[in-house]
């Protein structure tokens, strides 16, 4: 039996029929009744947004984030399927549009690939990058390698946790260092791969001209009080956190693999981001909350705890925001 990747600092993740039947059923004792944010609610609007600039990113849908940088461009998580799943009509379906068309993508020279759930790493969306920009760099977990290896893609990198590779060959010694962090999540694309590919988080420092920009792609994750204080000990400063707000009620069956709006403030908080912006909603139904839901529970979690809304944002798809 070939490795499983775990999670250290919790004994059980798995769900079993009987978890999802308990789910269905509503016996989890807290109340999954979907709770719309008031008719009137608009999150704070970001302090600094449209294009100018050199250091943009733009939220497309789920966790698919553009990010231009010193002159160069990565893609998170990419998905532009109508459905999240492995065949059509078989997972959640779309419920609203690509902030970006994928035709009206500039080229892109990185893509970051957190874990292989399929509304993370989608096989379609894949295929017509690597037809459209052949020359992608792309950066996967350990063992997902294996997957761009069996169709001939090249220019992969895998990473473990804490794991770095430098990016120098670039003129006017511009740099670009990626480190996987850890996340605390599973993955598998059917029953029989489960946990035999990583998941992780991703942080990329780019380097140009003497000025250092550090941008966080938190992946899919629960939280935990370990990792993100030793991400933020570690890594100074974040100026740019990516950071997964929705999919979490129940809380009961969720908090383990996902994190809410709360405990994406803690994330925020343990890594001293000086920007973060909230993913994982609004694009596919995957729990219980109303699809909009997330973006209100963070907005009363950051006034709960005296924070700026403007310094963790939620925004709509295809809103440019300067970092």
């Amino acid at each position: 039996m070939s490795k499983r990747f775990k999670n250290p600092y919790i004994e059980k993740l798995k769900r079993t029929p009987k978890d999802f039947l308990y789910l269905l059923l509503g016996k989890y004792k807290e109340s999954c009744i979907p709770k719309a944010p008031p008719p009137h609610f608009c999150y704070p609007e970001p302090e600094s947004k449209g294009s100018a600039g050199e250091y943009t990113v733009t939220w497309i849908n789920h966790s698919t984030f553009l990010i231009k940088a010193g002159g160069f461009t990565f893609l998170t998580d990419p998905i532009y399927a109508e459905w999240a799943g492995p065949f059509p009509f078989l997972g959640p379906r779309r419920r609203h549009p690509p902030g970006i068309l994928l035709d009206d993508l500039p080229p892109i020279d990185f893509v970051l690939l957190s874990h292989n759930h399929y509304d993370h790493m989608c096989k379609e969306t894949i295929y017509e990058l690597v037809r459209r920009f052949p020359a992608i760099c792309w950066i996967v977990p350990r063992n997902l390698e294996k997957w761009f290896a069996a169709r001939n893609i090249g220019r992969v990198t895998a990473l473990n946790w804490w794991e770095t590779k430098e990016f120098d060959e670039f003129p006017e010694n511009e740099k670009i260092r990626i480190t996987a962090t850890p996340a605390q999540h599973n993955s598998g694309r059917g029953i029989f791969d489960v946990n035999k590919t990583l998941w992780m988080g991703i942080v990329v420092e780019i380097e140009k001209e003497g000025v250092k920009k550090t941008v966080y792609f938190v992946g899919d994750t629960a939280y935990n009080p370990y990792d993100f204080k030793d991400i933020g000990n570690r890594i100074r400063p974040i100026d740019l956190c990516l950071c997964p707000i929705g999919t979490y009620k129940p809380d009961t069956f969720m908090r383990t693999v996902h994190s809410s709006p709360a405990d994406a403030v803690k994330i925020h908080k343990d890594v001293n981001a000086a920007l973060s912006i909230g993913m994982h909603w609004k694009t596919f139904k995957l729990s219980f909350e109303h699809m909009e839901e997330p973006p209100y529970d963070l907005f009363l979690e950051m006034k709960r705890q005296n924070l700026d809304p403007r310094h963790f944002i939620a925004v709509d798809p295809g809103l440019e925001v300067c970092w």
